[in-house]
């Protein structure tokens, strides 16, 4: 049993002592902060782990958020550059803090400060959901333990409804008749591929054989095949290639500077609530309407869930009335 006992400034120090095991002490401003610690503590003593909780007043979030960078920037892929971003964020608001001082009540401020930014509820909680995972790598693969898990006990933001969007008729006309040569290549591209943005910008002409592109860098990591139809074919016979770059797409060089220009052409042909994005969700739809299954439509799509899958799934009302007839 771990010893709790009060101080002569009153302060509250918890002393655990068990064979077999380093002794361990904390002292705390509260009664309650030090019994919650030494039960955190003889917690993993009770599964055989000989825990340091020390270490969490010595290291600061920015010690772990620095190694952890080390670690996996060699991968440098399409899911690294947007958790490095989120990493980032996180550093600015808790590096500084040892870990054994982020709490839940300053996670939670940290929350509604990005929820007052105008960030949607899923992008804070893939913020909140990453500094879970450097809490849990500081535990499994450093050894460092933090007597309470601060995301536990939070309430994280609800996400609203899944967004359900299909472009109209008059707005496929204006991406297609009013964009830009290089710009309509894309859009092309994401409309009958199903493709995200990133995989489109980074395909290169060698990943491209027997009217198939090969995906070497996917959001899930996993390679995947994207067969070509009539209209991509002859698409590709037309765009010209670069001698000093072997994308298909070499106009932009990330990601960013093609949202840049999106950004400056829906501005000025008042394209509102569209998001490139949803090119991608009407691929799908139509994958569903020439009559492919769930199957078909994720082995193009990289969906790893039918569920998931699912909610990309949206019929034109026409369509569906047209078959009703």
């Amino acid at each position: 049993m771990a010893t709790i006992r009060q101080r002569t400034n009153s302060s509250w120090q918890a002393i655990i002592r068990r064979k077999g095991f380093s002794k361990q002490s904390k002292v705390f401003r509260k009664q309650s902060e030090a019994i919650r610690w030494a039960r955190a503590v003889e917690g993993e003593f009770d599964r055989g782990k000989d825990a340091d909780f020390t270490q969490a007043d010595r290291i600061t979030l920015g010690d772990i958020i620095d190694q952890y960078v080390k670690n996996y920037q060699h991968k440098r892929d399409s899911n690294f550059k947007r958790e490095y971003s989120r990493l980032k964020t996180l550093k600015h608001h808790f590096g500084s803090y040892h870990l054994s001082r982020i709490t839940t009540s300053k996670v939670a401020i940290f929350r509604d400060i990005r929820l007052a930014q105008g960030l949607s509820p899923g992008t804070v909680v893939k913020d909140i959901n990453t500094l879970s995972k450097l809490l849990k790598m500081t535990k499994n693969e450093l050894n460092i333990y933090v007597p309470d898990n601060p995301i536990q006990a939070l309430k994280k933001p609800k996400s609203g409804p899944h967004r359900v969007r299909r472009i109209t008729l008059q707005e496929e006309k204006t991406l297609i008749f009013k964009s830009t040569y290089q710009m309509q290549a894309v859009i092309i591209f994401a409309i009958e591929t199903a493709m995200r943005l990133g995989e489109i910008l980074s395909l290169r002409w060698a990943d491209i054989n027997n009217d198939i592109a090969l995906l070497k860098h996917t959001k899930n990591g996993e390679i995947r095949y994207v067969p070509f139809n009539s209209k991509i074919i002859h698409l590709l016979k037309k765009q010209p290639r670069n001698i000093n770059d072997d994308r298909v797409f070499y106009h932009w060089k990330t990601v960013s500077g093609f949202e840049s220009s999106w950004q400056k052409f829906k501005n000025r042909e008042n394209l509102v609530d569209l998001r490139f994005h949803d090119l991608r969700h009407e691929a799908i739809s139509r994958m569903f309407e020439k009559g492919l299954n769930h199957m078909e439509v994720s082995s193009i799509s990289g969906h790893k869930s039918l569920l998931v899958l699912r909610k990309y799934n949206h019929y034109q009302y026409e369509f569906l009335q047209n078959k009703l007839k």
